[in-house]
């Protein structure tokens, strides 16, 4: 006889809001579920029925017999108006169609599956870049800035700009047509679609952020059924939704505290990125934990060199360590455009952090020396940040970044070809170019300045660098490059040479921003009507779809249009992580 289960209210995570109605059978309709991975199989009930009531088949025959498990059955789950079946960690080993029918009463319902094996593993290693909200005007852009644009013809490519395989990805989630960036890179990691904020799981009706029906990650099946190793880098926090995207599950993606102890469970063998204050015990000046747990100590003592700055990071390499924890500031590492050039930000904080591409190469360094193959997670965040800040500048150097980063694969690729290199984004912004500011036309304001069609003329940034940057960005043509959301701003067509872009500040009425008025005070700044909600400070992501390119072993597989979760299957598919 099954158990009867009564549960008390949880009372809801700060912060967090009820999730909006949700299917009733998770994993949902249309699932494609890696053979033998690990999920949750739960059914919410309508109307709190009685656990003997409630029935849930798969092709035909009980569940609790097809996985060999004993249900869970708790009426009024969390002190809601339903009953939840759960059959939780369970698997399919083999290949097929399945359907999944739940019955109460005369009311039934059904989910399609499919469950697909792999062949033989084609791919050592896998180096997997994502370039958050790296749109295709994010693309072109730094194509100009980086290679110039001369009578119609770039002077060369970026990195990813040549790659054989080309596909449009579909990024929208369960609940919206416009992601996040933890439900984007939750389908790249998982397979699985999911909802806006949430990292592995679908999004239930649970109250406990981390008690929503889990799927496994890449990081946890590579852990559990191979001997690779496993390397997450960013210039993000780490505990960002994109890095954690690797290894977590839950339902709140601000969920710091729990994804640092996620990335301890499953350890992976390269950690870098920034946010040490969720790291450090509560004690500590400076901590965001609310324990007494030190996780960079509980990472030594499992192996694990600990590095702080760019020149730890290279001499922790040159030892020869393939265990290495980088936390190279106290939130996110600066981009490009302040590292290098103008020092500001955080820089005169911490003065040597490393680039993306130079983490890329020494994660590569580390992992690469394991004989059974590494998957690398690489992400530029902050095209998405600077985006969000209506900062061009920014965003474009990062994504010559990005490039620079890609380009270590790749030259670690033309040594190593059975490495499968992808790049795409988890998300796009709306953005777009629409012609070049030319200061050298008559008047003050932005719109007096912009030349649009045979106005548009070549922008003069100049020379660049060995890493492709231009040396000067406040040229008298620069790119026009729009933001298509924004709150009310001010605007000038100019680069922000004293820091980050701040489009709008805290307005009298709680909840709400108005434009900052610092913006407005410089030179030929206008004001700029927002088309965003009252409470938006920033832009905000669009549902566009995204490009990826990809290279190696399995990347045939990437063309057309796809959805996001299906790449997860094509890295999953050259891994062979089915047999």
């Amino acid at each position: 006889m099954l158990e009867r289960i009564l549960l008390t209210t949880v009372v809801l995570a700060a912060g967090w809001a009820a999730p909006a109605a949700a299917q009733t059978i998770y994993p949902i309709n249309r699932a494609e579920i890696l053979a033998g991975s690990k999920f949750d199989l739960k059914v919410e009930f309508p109307g709190a029925p009685m656990a003997s009531d409630v029935k849930v088949t798969v092709n035909g025959k009980d569940a609790a017999e097809v996985f060999g498990k004993r249900p869970m059955i708790v009426e009024w789950e969390d002190g809601n108006k339903l009953t939840a079946y759960w059959l939780r960690n369970v698997s399919l080993p083999k290949a097929g169609k399945i359907e999944v029918e739940a019955k109460v009463g005369g009311k039934s319902e059904k989910v399609a599956w499919e469950v697909y094996g792999t062949p033989k593993r084609v791919a050592k290693n896998v180096i997997f870049f994502l370039g958050d909200g790296f749109s295709i005007a994010h693309r072109t852009a730094a194509r100009i800035m980086s290679k110039g644009l001369h009578e119609g013809k770039y002077g060369g490519e970026l990195s990813f700009d040549d790659m054989p395989h080309m596909a449009l990805v579909s990024t929208a989630g369960t609940d919206s047509i416009v992601t996040d960036s933890a439900n984007g890179m939750s389908a790249y990691m998982t397979g699985h679609k999911s909802c806006v904020n949430a990292l592995g799981v679908y999004c239930a009706s649970n109250k406990n952020t981390l008690d929503h029906p889990k799927v496994e990650t890449m990081g946890d099946i590579l852990r559990r059924k191979t001997k690779m190793s496993i390397g997450v880098v960013t210039n993000s926090e780490i505990e960002d939704a994109t890095p954690a995207g690797v290894v977590a599950h839950t339902r709140k993606r601000s969920d710091f505290n729990d994804i640092v102890e996620m990335f301890y469970d499953v350890k992976p063998d390269v950690i870098m990125g920034g946010g040490s204050p969720n790291w450090l015990p509560k004690s500590t000046p400076g901590s965001k934990r609310k324990d007494e747990t030190d996780y960079i100590k509980k990472f030594q003592d499992a192996g694990y060199a600990f590095v702080a700055t760019k020149t730890e990071m290279n001499k922790a390499v040159a030892e020869g360590k393939t265990k290495i924890l980088g936390l190279y500031n106290t939130g996110n590492i600066d981009g490009a455009l302040d590292l290098k050039y103008l020092k500001k930000g955080s820089v005169s904080k911490f003065p040597d952090q490393p680039d993306v591409a130079e983490e890329t190469r020494a994660a590569i360094a580390a992992l690469s020396k394991n004989p059974d193959g590494f998957f690398l997670m690489v992400e530029s965040a902050r095209i998405d940040k600077y985006s969000h800040s209506l900062d061009p500048e920014r965003a474009l150097f990062d994504t010559i970044m990005l490039g620079n980063a890609v380009q270590a694969a790749k030259d670690f690729a033309a040594k190593h070809p059975d490495t499968l290199i992808i790049v795409t984004a988890d998300h796009a912004h709306p953005v777009s170019i629409i012609g070049t500011y030319n200061d050298d036309t008559p008047g003050q304001t932005p719109r007096e300045k912009l030349g649009t069609y045979a106005e548009a003329v070549e922008p003069n940034y100049g020379a660049v660098d060995a890493e492709g940057y231009p040396s000067n960005i406040d040229v008298s043509k620069r790119i026009g490059f729009a933001f298509g959301t924004s709150p009310d701003t001010c605007f000038n067509a100019k680069p922000y040479l004293d820091g980050e872009n701040v489009p709008a500040v805290a307005g009298a009425t709680k909840g709400t921003y108005v434009e900052n008025p610092k913006a407005c005070e410089r030179p030929g700044a206008v004001h700029i009507t927002g088309n965003l909600p009252f409470d938006a400070s920033s832009g905000v992501h669009s549902g566009d779809d995204v490009l990826l390119t990809a290279m190696g072993p399995g990347s045939e597989a990437l063309h057309g249009r796809i959805d996001n979760s299906y790449v997860f299957r094509v890295m999953a598919t050259a891994l062979g992580l089915a047999k």
